[in-house]
């Protein structure tokens, strides 16, 4: 009898009644203690209410049931497919829909649906997947920034090679925990590149000159984001490097260069196609004859093998031994000799690999002068507060030291 009135409320002419109608009969047949015969009746008025032109009406029916378990399926999945503002309710909410239904709904929907898909409080690593592959930045960045999101690997490079260029996106992927070497490093290029494009487009620099100075900065971001990696990150960097045409020879003699032996190494392993341990003990034969051979092996240009050599000689003398260095700065003494191995060489061979170590060079000094400016301006921080010290308070300072010695 009760739900029958609702019914008639429902037929009332006035939208927002009809809406408090709806409302109250969702609610009724969630929340209350009905018989089956009542409870068959309501579920039948609620989704007749699906048909009414208003959507004030079906609004009111997405709210009441967004967050109930016990809501009609049949209900839900049409809601979802309903106007934006209507469809979002129940599509950032529901517990009745599955992974199927909101695969569905991202695929035939509109961005702000799947950016209300992207905010539910669990995404599987399958509607992940989905999302990574059609949705646009917005919905993107709003998975990105959801911790309960199981955003496999390879999804996140997917998210990365689509919409990449969209910073937000960008700041939303490196703010995840424990993203994936290979994932950062995929980011930094992206950002490397709209920095070049955005120089090259205001004239600041040629494209060629640009393209040059981006793709040397993303080599010196890449390694620096291998520091404290283990063998098996470094092992899937290299991969994704090689699968997109940047495990170039520069990049690993600039590797070798900064004492980055271990990315070294894992690039040559896979260049190689040699186990890990062979490659180290290649590499690392104090005769040489062993790096030749592995440097063939791996394919890599003939005329920088004298570079490779000197380097790799130079890096044993360090006193260092095996240790990785503490930065991924470049070594000025290993370049020297790199820059001696290869002016021997015919010009022709030999002038672009002079220039691309004296370009290295340059950049170790800059790095060896920020540093040494860093020391310098300390310093003399440090004087101008002893400065200004009264010298009556230094003088009674230096009694009580040279007193607590005695």
């Amino acid at each position: 009898m009760i739900i029958r009135q609702f019914l008639l409320w429902t037929q009332h002419g006035s939208a927002g009644r009809r809406a408090e109608a709806a409302s109250s009969l969702a609610r009724a047949y969630l929340y209350a203690k009905l018989d089956a015969a009542a409870r068959w009746e309501a579920k039948t008025a609620i989704l007749a209410l699906l048909d009414d032109p208003s959507p004030l009406v079906r609004r009111a029916l997405a709210e009441a049931c967004a967050n109930a378990a016990e809501a009609p399926r049949s209900l839900v999945v049409a809601l979802a497919q309903d106007q934006a503002e209507i469809a979002g309710l129940v599509l950032a909410r529901s517990p009745v829909l599955s992974d199927a239904d909101l695969v569905d709904c991202a695929a035939v929907g509109d961005e702000a649906g799947r950016v209300a898909i992207a905010g539910r409080p669990h995404l599987s690593a399958m509607l992940c997947g989905a999302l990574a592959e059609i949705a646009g930045p917005a919905a993107l960045r709003a998975m990105a920034a959801n911790p309960g999101a199981e955003i496999t690997r390879g999804s996140l490079l997917r998210m990365v090679e689509r919409h990449g260029a969209d910073a937000p996106l960008r700041e939303a992927l490196l703010a995840r925990d424990r993203l994936p070497l290979d994932v950062r490093q995929a980011v930094t290029a992206r950002l490397a590149s709209a920095l070049s494009d955005f120089v090259s487009g205001c004239g600041w620099l040629s494209p060629e000159r640009s393209e040059r100075v981006t793709r040397e900065a993303r080599e010196r971001a890449t390694l620096g984001l291998t520091e404290g990696s283990d063998r098996a990150d470094l092992r899937r960097l290299v991969v994704y490097l090689r699968g997109a045409g940047q495990l170039t020879p520069g990049l690993i003699l600039r590797a070798m260069l900064s004492g980055r032996m271990a990315f070294t190494e894992a690039a040559l392993t896979d260049l190689s196609g040699l186990a890990a341990e062979r490659v180290a003990g290649l590499l690392h034969d104090p005769s040489g004859s062993g790096m030749a051979a592995l440097y063939r092996r791996a394919g890599l240009p003939p005329a920088l093998e004298p570079a490779f050599a000197a380097a790799m000689s130079a890096w044993h003398e360090e006193a260092t031994g095996l240790r990785e260095r503490g930065a991924a700065g470049l070594s000025r003494r290993m370049i020297e000799r790199a820059v001696t191995a290869c002016e021997r060489l015919p010009f022709a061979e030999g002038h672009a690999i002079v220039a691309l170590l004296n370009r290295f060079d340059a950049e170790a000094a800059r790095d060896e002068a920020r540093v040494l400016a860093r020391a310098l301006a300390s310093e003399a921080a440090v004087e101008a507060v002893l400065d200004s010290i009264p010298d009556a308070l230094m003088a009674s300072y230096r009694e009580d030291r040279l007193r607590l010695a005695a």
